[in-house]
């Protein structure tokens, strides 16, 4: 899977699962742990496209 479509379906199910938990008032610990897993999710997402960016870059024969 290349690391863009890995960003872009890892913020889709972040965004639905923030839509769906956004449905309920209270926030339990499900929720919570829920909110912690996305932005887990996005974090590791942020860096892959990062590491995929310098992948490139090598490729390319650019040294950063």
């Amino acid at each position: 899977m290349k690391p863009g479509k890995f960003v872009s379906t890892a913020m889709a199910v972040s965004m639905l699962i923030a839509t769906l938990s956004g449905c309920q008032k209270a926030e339990g610990p499900a929720e919570k742990a829920g909110k912690e897993v996305d932005q887990t999710v996005e974090k590791a997402g942020q860096q892959i496209e990062k590491a995929g960016d310098k992948i490139q870059d090598a490729a390319k024969g650019d040294k950063q």
